[in-house]
């Protein structure tokens, strides 16, 4: 099922993001650099229109942009593999790991931590919106 929205900016901020990312792990660091400039952008530009730094598309955006810091140095530039794979995966099918790991932290869900939800937060079909809106939360 393809979840193609580019009626919205996050889309789009995602889609520039790829494209960046897949430039980068053709041999072209200045990629990564210029996707983790967007990555700041982008973080920036959603905590003054949520205007709530803990809402959930920015600790989203956050953790991903650690995940980008932590596989810039050179010997660790394989991992940029996974964000590449993955946000190709949200712009086209809407499905982001990244937002479900996230919606997995304590903070973020008010049940148990169990085996069943961990399976249920990977393998259940994306929605629109956020993952969240699927789960019980605070």
């Amino acid at each position: 099922m393809l979840m193609i929205e580019y009626k919205e900016i996050s889309w789009w901020y995602w889609f520039v993001t790829a494209g960046l990312l897949t430039y980068g792990v053709t041999g072209h660091v200045s990629g990564f650099i210029l996707a983790i400039a967007l990555t700041v952008f982008q973080l920036i530009h959603f905590s003054f229109r949520d205007k709530n730094i803990t809402s959930f598309p920015i600790q989203v955006r956050f953790w991903y942009l650690m995940l980008l810091l932590i596989a810039l140095p050179a010997p660790l530039q394989l991992i940029y593999w996974i964000p590449t794979i993955g946000t190709w995966a949200q712009i086209i099918f809407g499905y982001c790991a990244m937002a479900r790991c996230v919606s997995l932290l304590p903070w973020n869900r008010s049940v148990p931590f169990t085996f069943s939800l961990v399976f249920k937060t990977f393998f259940s079909r994306p929605v629109r919106g956020n993952i969240l809106q699927g789960f019980a939360v605070r």
